[in-house]
């Protein structure tokens, strides 16, 4: 049985998958990866790198391509969830799975997660975790490891059955917002989540996929609608109304100024909250079946 399996997600991912999966390899830690109905080469690099490929024939969303291939992940004891902008620095794999054994009390994991300037990335806060309040959200980065409010979906270490117990990612989710609920949902089930600190890996922020026409307009709109989602689950006050008043009258005075960008994404936002106003599903708006 493998200790560890890491689960990729791939949407037009070539340009990074490459040096994801060859530091995964260094660190004997066998890859499957989920093409999401990528438009370039990321299934056949992937395969040519020596990963499991899941090929989807249409784009699932993030959370739902997770699921797919952790439930492909049989016999292991634990799963690493990864952007395909990570790559693990040496040791991060044995640093995460000696954790496990140190914390066994805690239901997640993530390592030092260090950006393409050097910060290291810290959530400070949550909205989904109102019980570790911030206020102001103060960022004082642990100097070791640490619990944690939050842990980030650009890499996550979780025994595969407890994922799996919890109903893995919610799949009405498309994109975003998803890490915060399964952070929520284990923090719920009484369970830590930590911090690794001597577990690093490097985050290219944003270069998970291909920049495309429109992917900002699409990305604000599910960062919109996700937001409205998972506060009305769990009961906090609905943000749509007043994301749609702010964002409607910035795209508004960006129209004003033939501010493209601009115009895109706020556009965007003002959209997706709109949409979550109305009750509509974020898997209507990509075609995504139901179940």
């Amino acid at each position: 049985m493998a200790s560890l399996v890491a689960v990729v997600v791939a949407h037009d991912s070539a340009t990074v998958l490459p040096d994801c999966l060859a530091a995964l390899a260094r660190e004997h830690v066998p890859a499957i990866v989920v093409d999401n109905a990528s438009r370039d080469a990321s299934a056949t690099l992937a395969e040519a790198a020596g990963a499991r490929v899941l090929r989807l024939s249409r784009n699932q969303g993030y959370g739902r391509a997770n699921n797919a291939g952790v439930r492909a992940a049989a016999g292991a004891g634990h799963v690493l969830i990864l952007n395909p902008d990570v790559t693990l620095r040496p040791g991060a794999a044995d640093a995460l799975l000696a954790a496990a054994a140190r914390y066994p009390e805690a239901g997640l994991y993530a390592p030092r997660i260090v950006e393409p300037d050097g910060r290291f990335f810290f959530q400070a806060r949550s909205l989904l975790a109102p019980y570790l309040t911030n206020p102001g959200g103060r960022l004082v980065p642990p100097e070791g490891d640490a619990c944690a409010p939050f842990l980030s979906g650009a890499c996550l270490m979780v025994r595969r059955d407890l994922f799996l117990g919890l109903g893995g990612f919610d799949e009405e989710i498309f994109l975003f917002y998803e890490d915060d609920d399964l952070c929520r949902r284990i923090a719920d089930a009484g369970l830590a989540l930590v911090h690794v600190h001597g577990a690093e890996a490097l985050h290219g922020r944003g270069a998970s996929s291909t920049p495309q026409p429109g992917r900002a307009w699409r990305a604000r709109w599910h960062l919109a609608w996700s937001r409205s989602y998972v506060a009305r689950k769990y009961g906090l006050p609905d943000p749509a109304l007043s994301t749609f008043a702010t964002n409607a009258g910035k795209a508004a005075l960006a129209l004003l100024g033939l501010r493209r960008d601009r115009i895109e994404r706020y556009a965007g936002s003002a959209a997706g909250a709109l949409a979550a106003l109305r009750g509509k599903r974020a898997l209507e708006r990509e075609g995504v079946g139901e179940g």
